[in-house]
């Protein structure tokens, strides 16, 4: 009876195509460890043999980590030296993920916190730059992008790329932070219509639209000050 590999099986039970269709925390330990080693032996496919090397190390990561190169290549046909320096160095990886400290992050709590967080990078300007801050349901900065760049009096925005960063960072909050090099922090129309249009695009995909600023000079304008979101 001929071996069934990982590729006689259904697309949606395949490694790699169920991480990309369903993400990488759908998939087991074993199913993780097949995607480093890649391919099986003549017996068994990479997710089988994953699991009879995950049983060995009592289906515990840390006892697994404990092996040595040596000892996988010896216990497993089909762990070759280059499979068990794979397997290490992933282990090895994690370890450190986990003794890493995670970066701090910024934290918007209010329009001061997106002057001192954008006026670095806008305020002596000689023409406007549109930013975003997608921030988490802390409050805390998940990352910050330029949008696009204008001329001394106007910038313009696609409401659908600030929108799919959003999405794609899984944001629960937006804040909109422009530059006025005139040094009057007043918003214009085109101001007051981008900020209606994101927050309507917004409130559809249930994110929220914290605050709109505008800086100039040592001063800004906060949409969410004036009572205007």
């Amino acid at each position: 009876m001929n071996k069934l590999t990982i590729k006689d099986w259904a697309v949606e039970d395949r490694p790699r195509e169920k991480m990309l269709r369903k993400g990488i925390s759908s998939l087991s330990d074993a199913e993780l460890l097949a995607i480093l080693i890649g391919s099986g032996n003549s017996n068994e496919s990479a997710v089988q043999l994953s699991q009879r090397i995950l049983h060995f190390a009592g289906n515990n990561l840390n006892s697994l980590g404990k092996l040595t190169v040596k000892e996988l290549t010896n216990r497993f046909k089909g762990i070759g030296q280059a499979k068990g320096v794979t397997i290490a160095a992933a282990l090895e990886l994690g370890r450190r993920r986990n003794d890493s400290e995670r970066p701090n992050r910024e934290k918007i709590l209010c329009s001061n916190d997106v002057y001192r967080l954008f006026k670095p990078l806008v305020c002596d300007l000689p023409h406007e730059e549109l930013w975003i801050a997608l921030i988490n349901q802390g409050g805390k900065v998940i990352e910050k992008m330029k949008i696009s760049q204008g001329g001394v009096t106007e910038t313009s925005a696609d409401i659908r790329l600030i929108m799919k960063a959003a999405i794609n960072a899984l944001a629960s909050g937006i804040v909109l932070c422009h530059n006025h090099p005139s040094g009057n922090p007043s918003p214009s129309r085109n101001d007051d219509a981008l900020t209606s249009r994101l927050q309507s695009a917004a409130r559809l995909m249930d994110i929220k639209l914290f605050d709109h600023v505008v800086i100039a000079d040592n001063t800004c304008y906060s949409y969410a000050d004036e009572g205007k979101l």
